[in-house]
């Protein structure tokens, strides 16, 4: 999953925007990819391509706000900025509560909106590492047995090895057996460590 290297998309239907903020994440290494309207970014959109997004709000067609809003229907999680030479405060709001990463008003200072987008792509190199684990510790979950399911679901609520075998209705040494072997899949050397394990799926599985 990041095996390329972070692209920062560039929407705005102004070609002249386009053209200098292309040359100004260059000019620091980065590497930009400009598009004139929120159409053209969803049809080319790759969410496995890491990177944020640098939109304009007003724009025809479709605006940045209603393609923020695709980009949620989709589960994307891109980082994204917007910039807008209006000041519209109340779309700010709307913005930032539909999970927008930042927002800058033109004209803006050239090193505030480099600092906002290596923000933005600390941001997704820690969302995409988290995904990456999650999707780990759910193929582990997988490869439990139905058996060990329960006992994974026994031992984090807390339950003790010896109220188990009677609610399982099996000796302590299988719980014992079956506790082991869900550590050694689960890949975790505590039951700490085993109860965040289960708590970021839960967590995962619900936003």
């Amino acid at each position: 999953m990041n095996e390329h290297p972070p692209v920062v998309f560039i929407v705005d239907d102004d070609e002249a925007v386009r053209g200098s903020l292309r040359l100004l994440l260059k000019s620091v290494g980065l590497t930009p990819h400009a598009m004139g309207s929120a159409r053209e970014f969803l049809s080319k959109y790759d969410p496995l391509q890491p990177g944020c997004l640098v939109l304009d709000v007003r724009m025809p067609e479709m605006s940045g706000l209603e393609l923020q809003e695709q980009l949620n229907l989709q589960g994307a999680i891109i980082p994204v900025i917007f910039i807008t030479g209006h000041g519209d405060v109340p779309m700010a709001v709307e913005a930032m509560q539909a999970g927008a990463f930042d927002f800058l008003q033109k004209p803006f200072r050239d090193q505030d909106l480099i600092d906002r987008i290596q923000r933005a792509l600390e941001k997704d190199r820690s969302n995409r590492a988290a995904l990456t684990e999650r999707n780990v510790i759910r193929q582990r979950l997988e490869s439990l047995t139905p058996r060990e399911r329960e006992v994974l679901s026994m031992v984090t609520s807390g339950k003790a090895n010896k109220i188990m075998a009677s609610d399982l209705r099996v000796s302590q040494r299988t719980v014992e057996i079956h506790r082991a072997r869900v550590m050694e899949k689960m890949g975790a050397t505590s039951l700490a460590q085993l109860v965040r394990m289960v708590m970021d799926l839960d967590v995962g599985t619900t936003t």
